[in-house]
C-alpha cells in the first residue's frame, strides 16, 4: 500500500534531519511525532504537549524549515496539533480547539524585517497593516500579580485603557527573567483588543538599532525609517540599556520619542536597570525616561512563585501534585524564567520516561537544575575583586595611602569580608592593610552610612556583591 502525501513528505524530512543530528536527540524528539496530513504546502504534524512544540521550535526550526522547503518549496509551513491525553487526569486546557488537538500553525519566516514593521514603507500610507509583533502567550491572564510587580502591572492596565495617559512613558526595569517583556507585550496586547485600529508595534532596541543602521546606508532611507516610526500609536522598545554606546540610533530614537509623546502616543520601555544608572546614554534621552513611571520588578515570593507553577502546570494541560509545586517554589526563588524552566524539565522528564510526578524526582530535577550550596567567599577573592572593579593594584588597596577613592575601597573590602566570611574583625584588619579590629569596625559603619545617603556609592557595593555572588 502506498504511503499518504504527507507520510511521504515527512518521512524525507526524516532521512534528512537523522543524518544531522544526534541519534539520542532523534529518538527523544522526532520518534515520537505522528504526520497527520498535508493541504496547501502547510505539513500538520501530531506532538505530545506544549512543551514538547516550544522545545522543537527552539531547538529544531532551522532544519525542519530547511526539510519542508526542499519537498514542498518557499512557501511551506508547519502546523503543531497538540495533543491531550483524553485518559489522563489533566486539567482542560485553557485553548480553544476541536476535538484532542489544540492547533497552531507557525511559518518559516520568523521575523521578516520587511513584515514586521520595515522602516522602508512607502510614507503616508496611514492604513498600513503592521504586525505588531506581540507574542500571544503574553497576556494580562497568564502575567501573576504579586508584590514584586503589582505596581507595574496596575500601571499597565490602566495604560491598556488610555493609552498615552498620565503614565508615559511607562519605564519597566529589572533583573533577567522577572518578566519585563511579558509585561510589555501584555500591554501591547490589551490594548489592541480594546482599541484594534491603534497602531501597536514591539521591537527589541537590538532591531531598532539594525534598522536604522539599514536606513543610514541606504540612500534616502533615513527618512522613512523616521516617518515610519512616528506613525505608530504605541511603541514598545525592549532592553533600552542596549542604546548605550550608540549615538546614532540614540539621537533617532530621541526625535522619535519627542514626536510620538508630543502627539499623545504611548511609550513603553523595558531595561535591566533603573534610568538613573544607565550609562553611555544621552542626558536628554535619560531625563525623558523619567518623565513617566518607573516600575521595578523584583523577585517573586514564595506566594507568587506558587501561583506561577499552578498557572503554568494548567497552561500545559498537567496536573502536578501540590506538594511538588511547593518544593519547587521553595527551592527555585531567583526569576520567573527559572522557575518556569525547572516545571518545564520535570514535565519532560515525566513524559518521556513515563514516570510518575512525585517529589522525588522534582527533588532530582532541582538539584540538577538549582545551586543550593552557597558560594563560600574569602577576604583574599573580595580584595581582588574590588580591585578589579576599581582599576586599582591590590598592592595599593593594602598600602597606607589616604587617597579618597582608594580608602572607600579598603573600606568596602572591610564590610564585604565582615558580610561574607566568617573571619573575626581582627582576621580581617590584620588581611586587609594590617589594620586592628577597631578601624574594621569604623569602616563597616561608615559603608552604611555612605549606602544610606549615596546612591552611586550604594551601586557600588551592590554590583561588587553580584560579581562575587556570579563568580
Amino acid at each position: 500500500m502506498s504511503l499518504s502525501p504527507h507520510k511521504i513528505v515527512w518521512n524525507n524530512c526524516l532521512s534528512i534531519i537523522k543524518d544531522n543530528i544526534q541519534s539520542s536527540s532523534f529518538s527523544t524528539w522526532f520518534d515520537p511525532i505522528v504526520p497527520l496530513k498535508l493541504k496547501n504546502n502547510v505539513l500538520t504534524i501530531e506532538v505530545p504537549s506544549h512543551f514538547f512544540r516550544e522545545y522543537i521550535e527552539e531547538h529544531f526550526i532551522d532544519i525542519l524549515g530547511h526539510c519542508l522547503r526542499k519537498e514542498l518549496g518557499n512557501s511551506a509551513k508547519l502546523e503543531y496539533c497538540v495533543k491531550v491525553d483524553s485518559n489522563s487526569k489533566g486539567v482542560p486546557m485553557p485553548h480553544q480547539g476541536q476535538g484532542p488537538f489544540q492547533n497552531k500553525s507557525i511559518p518559516f519566516s520568523r521575523i521578516n524585517k520587511d513584515d514586521i514593521a520595515s522602516p522602508y514603507v512607502v510614507p503616508g500610507l496611514q492604513q498600513i497593516k503592521i504586525d505588531p509583533q506581540l507574542n500571544a502567550a503574553y497576556s494580562f491572564d497568564n502575567f501573576i500579580e504579586g508584590p514584586c510587580n503589582r505596581l507595574a502591572r496596575i500601571a499597565g492596565m490602566s495604560i491598556a485603557e488610555t493609552p498615552g495617559g498620565p503614565f508615559n512613558p511607562l519605564f519597566i526595569y529589572g533583573g533577567s527573567g522577572l518578566g519585563k517583556t511579558h509585561l510589555a507585550q501584555a500591554i501591547g496586547i490589551e490594548i489592541k483588543n480594546r482599541l484594534p485600529e491603534k497602531i501597536v508595534l514591539y521591537v527589541s532596541a537590538n532591531l531598532f538599532q539594525i534598522q536604522f543602521m539599514d536606513a543610514v546606508n541606504i540612500k534616502n532611507k533615513l527618512t522613512d525609517f523616521m516617518r515610519f516610526y512616528q506613525m505608530i500609536d504605541v511603541l514598545i522598545i525592549d532592553d533600552v540599556q542596549e542604546f548605550a554606546g550608540k549615538p546614532g540610533t540614540q539621537n533617532a530614537y530621541f526625535n522619535i520619542f519627542n514626536h510620538l509623546h508630543q502627539s499623545g502616543k504611548q511609550l513603553i520601555l523595558t531595561s535591566d536597570k533603573a534610568p538613573v544608572d544607565l550609562k553611555d546614554l544621552d542626558e536628554r534621552l535619560l531625563s525623558r525616561f523619567k518623565w513617566g513611571l518607573s516600575a521595578e520588578l523584583q523577585s517573586p515570593d514564595y506566594a507568587t512563585r506558587l501561583a506561577i507553577l499552578e498557572k503554568k502546570s494548567y497552561n500545559e494541560g498537567v496536573e502536578v501534585p501540590p506538594e511538588v509545586l511547593e518544593f519547587i517554589a521553595r527551592q527555585v526563588t531567583t526569576n520567573v524564567r527559572e522557575i518556569e524552566g525547572t516545571l518545564c524539565s520535570l514535565l519532560a522528564q515525566a513524559t518521556f520516561n513515563k514516570k510518575p510526578i512525585t517529589l522525588q524526582l522534582a527533588r532530582t530535577i532541582t538539584d540538577r537544575l538549582v545551586n543550593n550550596t552557597p558560594k563560600e567567599i574569602t577576604v583574599q577573592e573580595i580584595q581582588k575583586t574590588v580591585c578589579n572593579y576599581f582599576g586599582i593594584q591590590p598592592d595599593i588597596l593594602v598600602s597606607k595611602t589616604r587617597k579618597r577613592e582608594i580608602c572607600q575601597a579598603r573600606q568596602i573590602a572591610m564590610y564585604l569580608s565582615r558580610n561574607h566570611t566568617k573571619n573575626s574583625l581582627s582576621t580581617i584588619g590584620s588581611l586587609i592593610g594590617g589594620k586592628d579590629h577597631a578601624t574594621v569596625l569604623h569602616s563597616c559603619n561608615t559603608v552604611c552610612n555612605l549606602m544610606d545617603t549615596d546612591r552611586v556609592f550604594r551601586q557600588y557595593v551592590t554590583d561588587i556583591e553580584k560579581k562575587l555572588k556570579n563568580g
